[in-house]
């Protein structure tokens, strides 16, 4: 029988500050030159708790943070005071704003776009080959017959 019933907890092994306990990613910071830790609080998706860590370390650290999602550190919300109680209401509230947005994606902010499923790769590179294996038409000289430009414009060839 085992003597420990707490469950396992994991960190993410892509954002800073937080980590997997009981199917929830929970978030929490330790004060500067401090052994305290403020509570940020229990989210339902990593990149909420990550949120939840940014709002806490820029205002705690400043500009020099080490943030899960710098480019919004500008749309974050900042805490009135350094009071744990105000760090935690704007963290919440960073998270509530990173779970309402689609500006977060869960592969770190990068979505996945199939070029070759959209432009048909395999297809054009092929096309592309073919067309560069045409000739140039016949330029009008004096010894052969003479082609008869319509156009006003210059000549695609000419160039």
């Amino acid at each position: 029988m085992s003597t420990s019933t707490k469950t396992p907890t994991s960190k993410h092994p892509l954002y800073r500050g937080i980590r997997c306990r009981s199917r929830k990613w929970v978030s929490e910071i330790r004060e500067p030159r401090k052994t305290t830790r403020i509570w940020l609080g229990t989210y339902a998706t990593p990149e909420m708790a990550a949120a939840a860590y940014d709002v806490a370390a820029l205002s705690l650290k400043g500009c020099h943070a080490e943030l899960n999602f710098p480019d919004l550190a500008g749309s974050y919300p900042m805490p009135a005071s350094l009071e744990p109680a105000f760090i935690r209401s704007a963290a919440e509230a960073a998270a509530e704003l990173v779970k309402c947005s689609d500006v977060v994606r869960p592969t770190g902010g990068v979505e996945f776009v199939d070029e070759e499923a959209i432009f048909g790769m395999p297809n054009l590179l092929i096309d592309m080959a073919d067309g560069m294996m045409i000739s140039p038409p016949p330029e009008g000289g004096n010894d052969g017959p003479s082609v008869v430009d319509s156009s006003d414009s210059d000549n695609l060839w000419s160039y």
